[in-house]
């Protein structure tokens, strides 16, 4: 199965690319992976235009091209002042439109809410939200997966290469999310 991994932060030494990074290494080599790292975004505001698919740059064009191919697209976020990124919400802002609205079809979307401490929610939440509305409203043959993951106290039990330090209920839990979310996509895709 092709899976594209959304890093949806921005920030330099962010805790998102340390869950992506930890996922990647949960399903290699059994699945085929693209992590894209938010950090280099580049996806113009929605009010300064939209993005032409002849003139992309090389992140937008990394990013058309992992979410073309995937079957699943998990979409890791801060929480980000009670919410996911800025970044994040503008690509799902632009993105469903023509030329770029069959990026989203025939998908399974699964989040992951990132926080330094105790938090995690609202972002998976709140990109759960959106997600379905976008499929509902477009008529999409594509869905949400039910089971969000919340990465609470991320440097403390993931280290920057997303390696476990061996904190046993997160691994677990992260384990479990990565399980469900698998089973959930094969399904779909049978």
């Amino acid at each position: 199965m092709n899976i594209a991994i959304l890093s949806g932060s921005a920030r330099a030494n962010n805790n998102t690319l340390r869950v992506a990074k930890a996922i990647d290494r949960l399903v290699n080599p059994m699945h085929q992976v693209t992590v894209i790292d938010f950090q280099e975004y580049d996806i113009p505001l929605i009010g300064q235009g939209g993005l032409i698919p002849d003139q992309l740059t090389d992140f937008q064009n990394r990013l058309i091209h992992a979410l073309e191919k995937a079957q699943l697209i998990i979409i890791i976020s801060p929480e980000y002042n009670w919410s996911t990124t800025p970044e994040l919400l503008n690509m799902l802002h632009l993105l469903p439109n023509k030329p770029f609205m069959q990026l989203f079809e025939n998908k399974v979307f699964s989040f992951v809410g990132v926080s330094t401490g105790k938090g995690g929610k609202a972002p998976a939440l709140h990109l759960m939200q959106i997600l379905n509305k976008i499929v509902s409203f477009a008529d999409l043959a594509s869905i949400v997966a039910a089971k969000i993951f919340e990465s609470h106290f991320t440097k403390e039990v993931l280290d920057a290469n997303g390696q476990s330090l061996g904190n046993e209920a997160y691994d677990k839990g992260l384990q479990s999310y990565v399980n469900y979310t698998i089973q959930v996509s094969e399904r779909w895709h049978k």
